[in-house]
């Protein structure tokens, strides 16, 4: 059996891809990734798996834009269609953004069945626009704004993959915490960063009580224009900080922190809820359709995270936020418990079986799964 997987060329979009590209492959099933140059140069993902590049255009930009747009999605389904006939996969996999249009087209084109993976609380524009071609849409929340009551017979609640290590975060307890441990503390803004928590965070843990900020150990993700001046800022503060502008070793961070302090790409919240980790979500106002505060939605109604929107994120607001947590360290390994019991660690293998019902031939009727026995494509080895 083969498998492609099309993934936009971000973190939100790749992970998931790599973390079903590592189940896939320990079931011994051929895998292959379609993405942008963005995808391809995010490092540390999908080693040892087949990459193609193909252009893919953004909607958008005005008339001309859309002509771009138009002509890259037409070279891009081509190219698509020539791969295919080459790997012969036997089910292609989206996990949204543009990048992933082309390949999902030509999919639907050679009558190959395609499965959509959802990451967010809100169906994304392509996926919207494939909802109705695809054999099934794997969504990340039970509940999915945009998301048409026509479709919902093709949905399956799976959750949004993570790496392995990750996923066994969970089952250990949160690291030890008490009045005279150090307080460790993680800030990351996802794959792009996030100018706003360079600002916010060093300031408000500047205003931390005495007792709290000199426990303090941050490590903060930071975009490469602003790591310069939180490193000032921290360092005015006296406040020990490992900053860098890619976590490759996201895991071992998150192992070893009490406290995330975050945006809330989906991606992220995936890592937290499945490690058991306590959050401060500051949801990106920006986002497509505001999807982000739709994600922090499920882990702040259970209480293992507690959202700020970006207009009132001040040092103050976020000092009084962290004093409320680190001042009661029952009220600490609380939210952690709350943030894991809303996890889904095992998204990668619900998915996995997901795509090996669909590309052996099932299909979905509701919530049972109905074989077809004649249908049973033989992929051939990657």
């Amino acid at each position: 059996m083969n498998i492609i997987l099309a993934a936009g060329g971000t973190g939100g979009h790749m992970i998931p891809a790599h973390a079903l590209a590592a189940e896939l492959t320990r079931r011994k099933i051929g895998v292959a990734l379609i993405t942008d140059e963005r995808g391809a140069r995010i490092p540390g993902l999908l080693d040892g798996v087949p990459v193609h590049i193909l252009p893919a255009g953004r909607l958008g930009g005005g008339p001309i834009g859309w002509l771009k747009a138009v002509g890259a999605v037409i070279k891009g389904r081509g190219q698509a269609r020539r791969l295919y006939r080459e790997f012969k996969p036997d089910a292609v996999v989206g996990f949204g953004g543009y990048p992933a249009f082309p390949s999902l087209l030509a999919a639907s084109a050679a009558k190959i069945p395609t499965i959509l993976h959802e990451q967010n609380a809100v169906l994304g524009r392509v996926n919207r626009l494939l909802a109705g071609e695809a054999e099934a849409i794997a969504t990340a929340y039970p509940e999915v704004d945009r998301l048409k009551p026509a479709y919902l017979a093709k949905v399956e609640l799976v959750g949004n993959p993570v790496r392995e290590a990750v996923a066994r975060l969970g089952e250990a307890p949160l690291p030890p915490f008490d009045e005279v441990a150090p307080l460790k503390i993680l800030v990351t803004g996802g794959s792009q960063g996030a100018s706003i928590l360079g600002m916010v965070v060093p300031a408000g843990l500047g205003k931390l009580e005495p007792s709290i900020r000199h426990r303090l150990q941050v490590v903060q993700q930071c975009r490469p224009d602003d790591i310069v001046a939180v490193r000032a800022s921290y360092a005015a503060l006296k406040i020990p900080a490992e900053l860098m502008t890619y976590i490759t070793d996201m895991p071992a961070k998150l192992a070893e922190a009490h406290l995330i302090i975050a945006r809330a790409g989906a991606s992220t919240i995936a890592e937290l809820t499945a490690a058991g980790r306590p959050a401060i979500l500051i949801p990106l106002p920006s986002a497509t359709d505001d999807h982000q505060t739709a994600n922090a939605r499920e882990m702040a109604k259970a209480g293992g995270a507690r959202m700020i929107v970006q207009s009132e994120f001040t040092p103050e607001t976020l000092a009084r936020q962290i004093e409320a947590l680190a001042h009661d360290p029952e009220a600490l390994a609380n939210a952690a418990a709350r943030s894991l019991s809303v996890g889904r660690p095992n998204a990668a293998s619900d998915l996995a079986d997901l795509v090996e019902r669909i590309a052996g031939g099932a299909v979905l009727v509701g919530p049972e799964k109905v074989a077809t026995p004649s249908a049973m494509p033989v992929g051939v080895p990657a």
